[in-house]
């Protein structure tokens, strides 16, 4: 467990005091894939450099597995950080190294003898599939196989968490997916903490089972992704989850709707058991209204399907059928407005 308590970071900039990180107080499971998403110069990057100690915290503590880092000396704390593995951006690649000689850079530092070298330097070649490729330069390899080579690097010494800056940022959606499908593995297979760093959250919905938003500095919401996604509060993070879950109609469509009936249009939000039964069709059923779809979609997060959809109910029974969705696990607001 990685706890960050009354942690604070401050610099100064032409004679200014510049504030980074304000009072933050964050728990990261032990075991998760915890995000950590804000838009640029939210102190996202900062935070993360702390865990290991790359940066220190003007004030406060950074708590892992019950050892406060802030108060190691400089024999313990690099003892400490063999057990944090990093992953950046832009890979970090030596250039006049081979893919085999990248990997096993660490192992030299650390003193591992030649065949402790070679012995897992197969094993992460295998493991990232990337054995064909053990001579190449990185000139030679694809944006993807350069981070399979990064994220290889940093597990070299069995690493209990693994700290990712960004890593993502320099792939394209394809690749961003099997690497994102890798470090899933890792986490699962190895059971190793994984942070991550990002601004898309496209990346937090399809790997991190936990979340924190930040803005200026500050944790503005923080807790299960499925929680955030579902019941967003900050109007940060409404915009961050609007990119990949659609939060409101456009104003051009309420506009043109028939009679102008905006009042009529409601959002409906299925989780979990109600997104699999057929409520709406029950609804339809029981009820005298009438229904007109203008959107929907639907994904996982974490094992839990969300679905929403955007309606226009007219007729006698809206209210009812509005309380039977309600009864049946469905969240229901008016398009915009929450209720």
């Amino acid at each position: 467990m990685i706890e960050f308590k009354n942690i604070s970071k401050h610099y100064m900039l032409n004679g200014q005091r510049i504030t980074a990180l304000n009072q933050i107080n964050l728990t990261i499971p032990e075991g998760s894939i915890f995000g950590i998403i804000g838009y640029s110069g939210a102190g996202k990057s900062t935070l993360i450099r702390l865990i290991n100690l790359l940066e220190r915290p003007s004030a406060g503590q950074i708590i892992i597995n019950q050892k406060d880092f802030t108060a190691l000396d400089a024999r313990a704390l690099r003892q400490e950080r063999a057990n944090i593995g990093m992953i950046f951006q832009h890979f970090n690649l030596m250039q006049t190294k081979t893919v085999s000689e990248n990997i096993e850079m660490p192992m030299r530092l650390l003193g591992y003898n030649k065949s402790e070298r070679q012995k897992r330097l197969n094993e992460l070649l295998e493991f990232i599939d990337l054995t064909h490729k053990k001579n190449a330069y990185p000139d030679e390899l694809s944006g993807g196989q350069k981070q399979r080579v990064g994220i290889a690097r940093a597990l070299t010494n069995h690493p209990k968490i693994l700290l990712c800056d960004e890593a993502t940022s320099a792939l394209d959606p394809q690749t961003t997916q099997s690497v994102l499908d890798l470090l899933k593995k890792i986490n699962r297979e190895q059971n190793i903490t994984i942070v991550m760093v990002t601004h898309e959250m496209d990346v937090i919905e399809k790997v991190c089972d936990h979340i924190a938003v930040m803005e200026a500095g500050d944790v503005i919401e923080q807790g299960a992704t499925v929680e955030i996604f579902s019941r967003p509060k900050h109007p940060t993070t409404q915009n961050f989850i609007q990119t990949v879950l659609q939060q409101h109609l456009p104003v051009n469509i309420l506009n043109q709707l028939e009679n102008q009936q905006q009042h009529s249009i409601y959002r409906l939000q299925f989780l979990g058991r109600s997104a699999q039964t057929p409520v709406i069709q029950a609804m339809i059923k029981q009820f005298d209204i009438s229904l007109n779809i203008l959107f929907a979609n639907m994904t996982e997060i974490d094992g839990t399907v969300i679905g929403q959809m955007f309606v226009q109910l007219l007729g006698p029974d809206v209210n009812q059928a509005i309380e039977h969705l309600k009864q049946h696990d469905v969240s229901v607001s008016h398009a915009g407005v929450d209720q």
